[in-house]
């Protein structure tokens, strides 16, 4: 997960590598010895990072980059370690039915997707099995279907943040990272981005070039929401001509401007206000519309969360009215309006006090009751104080990357009867999950959310249960 003008921890992954693109010097692992040079190798599998593995003669492993399994492939190994190479490459061989032509014509060289080879369904394949995968590592089997949740696999990404520099020889460049690299590669098109999006890309570069201090912008966001799009520019240093000059562009395209002032202490002003920014959620028949700021946190692929928003609520779909929910790290309201609008009494806690505010300003705009709390969630105080007001039948997570280690030890001896667990990294939902079950709970449902098609990574939800905690609050209700 990821918001505008603000992010989560990022994690570290290598990504894959385009087949047509030379390797570089600075690909290299400083040391290492690349003395393999190419081979033909055989791919058995692939890696939750969706290199190809392969093997050389001598057995050594080799992840590379490109290559697909079951393939044969001839691969140049770039970094030679003690235990496996990493490789790209060269030549297919012998090609797997799963093989795809990349729809971007900036693929291998911008960092942005790595996955564009394989097929799409394909790669939703891939990423079910990473998680029964990360799970069995844990000692926990995901029996029966894992639902597979997703939307288009193009023009999706209706968030993106363009970094900007200027080259020795003047000559800007707006667009990703190049892979491996912190270069930024120039961008004419993106597939993922959404048409609106996109379409700014050629405007917004000639704009940048006529500017009188280029080298004062860090970074562009855009953002498309319901029927706007808001441009944020990072302006490292104050110019009062260039700021009145992107006014200028942002009328000439109908855009909402903002701008973060300051290298090290940014402040944020509107250059053209908008009167509400918001993007909408729909719960069987209603429409519920939450509003935003910059800096507030967004899931980038809005159909692909209405899938999870839905899955949620059919999975509690159950529960009788004004069953206590307690939604943590509950951002501007993604889940807990939903709930709440199907007669949840819902809790809401995030650490982020101006997502607080914003989260109940949502609430009260959608004429729906939410108790909205600032918390550190990292702290197991807070979140035991939390748990002892509301005695909540539904646990909701949704936390960063680095998951909720400290929580879910709570959870093993202060059980709730359900925990929905919503994750944007497997590997830490594994962790949780395995103490969770370790202590009784039972895991009900399952479900992939291609968050970010063309990419490795992915989103997951499990529903769990702990039985033993269910019967003792089914015997509390019926003596009371």
């Amino acid at each position: 997960m990821a918001g505008l003008g603000k992010r989560r921890p990022a994690r570290s992954r290598s990504g894959v590598s385009g087949l047509d693109q030379p390797r570089h010097a600075s690909h290299a692992t400083s040391g290492a010895d690349s003395s393999q040079g190419t081979s033909e190798l055989t791919i058995h599998g692939l890696a939750h990072d969706g290199r190809g593995v392969g093997r050389h003669a001598d057995g050594k492993t080799v992840f590379v980059d490109g290559a697909l399994d079951g393939e044969r492939v001839r691969a140049s190994v770039h970094v030679s370690r003690k235990r496996f190479d990493e490789a790209h490459v060269s030549e297919v061989v012998e090609a797997s039915p799963a093989r795809a032509t990349p729809p971007c014509p900036h693929y291998g060289r911008c960092g942005g997707c790595d996955l564009q080879h394989l097929a799409v369904a394909s790669q939703r394949e891939h990423k079910v099995g990473v998680l029964r995968e990360l799970m069995a590592r844990q000692g926990v089997e995901l029996l029966g279907e894992i639902q597979v949740l997703a939307g288009d696999a193009e023009g999706y990404r209706r968030r993106a943040r363009l970094g900007v520099r200027v080259d020795s020889n003047g000559r800007v460049r707006m667009g990703f990272r190049a892979r491996h690299s912190h270069r930024l590669i120039d961008l004419e098109t993106c597939s993922v981005m959404r048409p609106e999006l996109a379409e700014l890309l050629a405007p917004l570069r000639q704009h940048l070039e006529s500017l009188e201090a280029p080298r004062h912008v860090g970074h562009l966001e855009l953002l498309a929401t319901d029927d706007a799009v808001t441009l944020v520019l990072r302006q490292l240093r104050q110019h009062d001509g260039d700021l009145e000059r992107w006014r200028v562009f942002a009328g000439q395209h109908g855009l909402n401007i903002g701008v973060w002032l300051g290298r090290d202490n940014p402040r944020f002003e509107w250059l053209s206000a908008p009167e509400r920014l918001s993007c909408r959620l729909r719960v069987d028949r209603q429409v519920l519309q939450l509003g935003l700021e910059p800096g507030d946190f967004l899931q980038a692929n809005e159909a692909v969360n209405q899938c999870m928003v839905d899955s949620v609520v059919e999975w509690l779909a159950a529960l009788p009215a004004d069953t206590p929910v307690l939604d943590l790290f509950a951002g501007i309201g993604n889940f807990s309006l939903p709930l709440a609008a199907r007669g949840a009494r819902v809790m809401a806690a995030e650490g982020n006090a101006a997502m607080v505010e914003r989260l109940a300003a949502n609430a009260a705009l959608n004429e729906l009751t939410v108790e909205a709390r600032q918390a550190d969630l990292g702290d197991a105080t807070a979140v035991e104080r939390l748990l002892t007001e509301l005695a909540p039948e539904v646990l909701v997570l949704d936390p960063p990357r680095s998951g909720a280690n400290t929580l879910c030890r709570q959870l093993t001896y202060r059980p709730v009867p359900r925990v929905l667990y919503i994750s944007c990294d497997p590997a830490t939902l594994a962790r949780d999950v395995a103490r969770l079950v370790e202590a009784g709970y039972v895991i009900r449902r399952s479900a992939v959310a291609d968050m970010f098609s063309h990419t490795s990574h992915l989103e997951s939800m499990l529903l769990l249960e702990h039985p033993d905690s269910m019967r003792q609050r089914q015997g509390a209700s019926a003596h009371g």
